[in-house]
């Protein structure tokens, strides 16, 4: 996940496999919904169809979703990471370097990732309770991700010049800092 995440933030292009319609569209939106408070302003396709398919071979980055019966019409793409959903499986291609976070930011996220996804309810809880825990990890996560972002984002201030020669302050972003 952190991988994906990485590489939508880097604007790469994402294509996500599955045989599962819903499967795709889910994962898409996740992604997406992992990325707030920023909005994703490239392509994004959860459900490409066959007819669309040259869509692929698009310079800009994207996010889209195939039906996995297209997956050998996706194995030319030399600089598209694929998501194999049914699989379990990322593929980097060669000539795709995905930045990846800092690393103490990356440690930290993936320990707290691995403290809320590797929680079980107790065998005891009742049926009725399953989607109270589902609802409540997936806030979790949405707070990890949220956390690594004020993070990540922290001190943005030390980066910003105002400038005052127009009658209105104009604040520019000094990209050197």
């Amino acid at each position: 996940v952190l991988y994906l995440f990485c590489a939508a933030l880097t604007e790469h292009k994402i294509l996500f496999l599955s045989s599962s319609y819903q499967r795709l569209t889910d994962a898409c939106r996740a992604l997406l919904a992992l990325m707030f408070p920023l909005k994703y302003s490239f392509t994004y396709v959860p459900i490409l169809p066959a007819q669309l398919l040259e869509v692929l071979s698009t310079p800009t980055p994207f996010i889209i979703g195939v039906h996995s019966i297209f997956q050998s019409e996706t194995q030319e793409l030399l600089d598209v990471v694929i998501a194999d959903l049914d699989g379990g499986t990322v593929n980097v291609p060669e000539c795709v370097h995905i930045s990846l976070l800092p690393e103490p930011l990356l440690q930290q996220t993936r320990e707290a990732l691995s403290m809320v996804t590797g929680f079980s309810a107790p065998p005891a809880c009742p049926r009725c309770d399953h989607a109270v825990l589902l609802s409540s990890q997936d806030k979790e996560i949405r707070a990890v991700f949220l956390r690594l972002f004020a993070q990540l984002l922290q001190g943005y201030r030390w980066c910003l010049h105002i400038i005052r020669i127009h009658p209105e302050p104009v604040i520019r972003f000094h990209k050197v800092r």
